[in-house]
């Protein structure tokens, strides 16, 4: 006999036969429910409050057969045993065929009934274990797939490139960032075969074979040789619970700003360092050179010493300055913060034309600018533009020769406004064009070396260009002069600016 309790409605009309039913069920440990009617009995059926149904077949009003329809309409999987006298048998072998467990013919035995009702409880019991496992094992395969597609949505989304091999080296997973990291445009990468050296870089691969090779490796970063754009991959043994290794994981990322960024900051110091270095130096000698006594009664001398360290301390104050917009100017492209008006370009040329004409002549440099009275608006913020041209025209001044030129002109292109600053001074390079602007980065030239500068100027004017969505044009050439051309989009006309509009 089973340790499980069944849930057991007796039907029957005869009222002796209920009972008879009810003690032996009972006795065997079942919690038994009797109903004299097919009507009594569906009025108690709730079909989850029984696990078996003991119906008798000739019943008058609902007959057994139509009550076993019912319970089965309310539960497909409810044990029905039907008790029948042998004159009947074809009823009951009617009811086996529509659902019914098994019957029983009257008159039978205790033991028997027993027997029987035991068997089909179990049955019932052995179908629901079975639906419940099915079920859990469905909702697990779901939540396996759920869980892989996450992984792969996931994987997929990153920046970084990932590829995988199991412990035979078969490729298993890579997502689309490592094939653009790579340079793997025409072919695809085979899943289930070894990565193809044709298309995974050759040292990459040979990494990932020592870290699957080497059981004590826990990590190995590594930077692939080459570039731009310079990658850099962290390898990692991939174990299960056990620690057994399962495989290999490569995480590739694009190092190119961080490499730039750390070459900037090695030029930031270095420009500092000699910034800094040279008019303190200079200052201190002076200095020391009044205090000492060593200018004597001099007071021209000595204010020429004076004037002298104010020229210095006027260049770290540059310095300064040019640090301190540098700084302004990220932080107002980081927090997209900055207010734009319309703006007539010619007008602020103009003033910082005028600003540069005592400098210039200093120097004995003609400055010349070819201005119309007025220019198609520009949204702009005026201070920034004010910087940028006064920035474009004192380098002009500073990197010119002796008795040079600067010429100031303002047009049009396109939908652009342009200003273009050119003058016969020193030139660029070629091999120095392309890292013209970036941040703390200065032409090297013999000529250049007794110039001083932060390294910031084109930095600052390069960002202020972009910051109105403008564009920078440099022509130069080494030892003739340079051109410095600035295209800033027309007001209500920047969804036009590349599609001819006036030229």
């Amino acid at each position: 006999m089973s340790d499980r309790v069944g849930r057991i409605l007796v039907v029957d009309d005869e009222r002796h036969m209920r009972e008879l039913c009810r003690r032996n069920l009972s006795a065997a440990g079942h919690e038994v429910t009797v109903a004299e009617s097919g009507a009594k009995a569906l009025e108690v059926f709730t079909g989850d409050n029984f696990d078996l149904v003991l119906t008798d077949l000739m019943m008058p009003g609902m007959s057994g057969l139509e009550l076993l329809v019912n319970v089965l309409e309310r539960d497909p999987e409810m044990a029905c045993v039907m008790m029948t006298a042998q004159a009947t048998i074809e009823t009951a072998v009617e009811a086996i065929k529509r659902g019914a467990y098994n019957y029983v013919s009257k008159p039978f035995t205790s033991d028997e009934l027993v027997t029987l009702v035991e068997s089909a409880l179990a049955v019932r019991w052995l179908k629901l274990e079975s639906a419940r496992l099915r079920e859990e094992a469905e909702r697990n395969l779901l939540l396996v797939a759920t869980e892989q597609s996450r992984t792969r949505t996931v994987v997929e989304s990153m920046a970084d490139g990932v590829m995988v091999t199991n412990r035979e080296g078969m490729l298993v997973l890579y997502n689309p960032a490592v094939l653009r990291l790579l340079g793997i445009k025409h072919a695809l990468p085979t899943l289930g075969a070894p990565p193809s050296r044709d298309l995974f870089p050759s040292e990459l691969l040979g990494w990932m074979e020592r870290v699957l090779d080497d059981a004590d490796t826990t990590r190995a970063d590594r930077e692939l040789s080459g570039g731009p754009p310079h990658l850099a991959a962290n390898i990692a043994p991939i174990h299960d619970e056990a620690g057994e290794t399962l495989g290999v994981v490569a995480v590739v990322r694009d190092v190119t700003e961080a490499k730039s960024l750390q070459q900037r900051m090695s030029d930031f110091v270095s420009m500092v360092a000699h910034e800094l270095r040279s008019p303190l130096g200079a200052i201190s000698q002076y200095l020391d050179l009044i205090l000492t006594g060593g200018v004597g009664d001099q007071p021209d001398h000595e204010r020429q010493i004076l004037g002298r360290c104010r020229s210095r301390a006027g260049s770290l104050s540059q310095l300064v300055n040019d640090l301190l917009e540098f700084s302004r100017l990220q932080g107002k492209r980081e927090t997209r913060e900055r207010t734009l008006a319309p703006l007539d370009v010619t007008e602020v040329v103009r003033e910082a034309a005028e600003f540069a004409a005592h400098p210039a002549a200093n120097r004995g440099i003609t400055l010349t600018a070819d201005l119309p009275p007025e220019s198609p608006l520009i949204d702009g913020d005026r201070e920034e533009l004010m910087r940028l041209f006064t920035n474009l025209i004192d380098n002009a001044i500073k990197y010119n020769r002796e008795a040079g030129s600067v010429q100031v002109e303002c047009g049009l292109s396109g939908g652009y406004v342009t200003v273009t600053v050119t003058d016969t001074g020193l030139g660029i390079p070629k091999d120095q064009l392309a890292r013209l602007g970036e941040a703390f980065f200065r032409v090297k030239t013999p000529e250049t070396a007794r110039i001083t500068g932060t390294g910031l100027g084109v930095s600052i004017c390069k960002q202020i260009i972009e910051a109105h969505n403008g564009h920078l044009e440099v022509e130069s050439e080494h030892g003739e002069g340079s051109a410095f051309r600035v295209l800033l989009p027309r007001r209500g006309l920047t969804a036009s600016a590349g599609d001819g509009g006036e030229g």
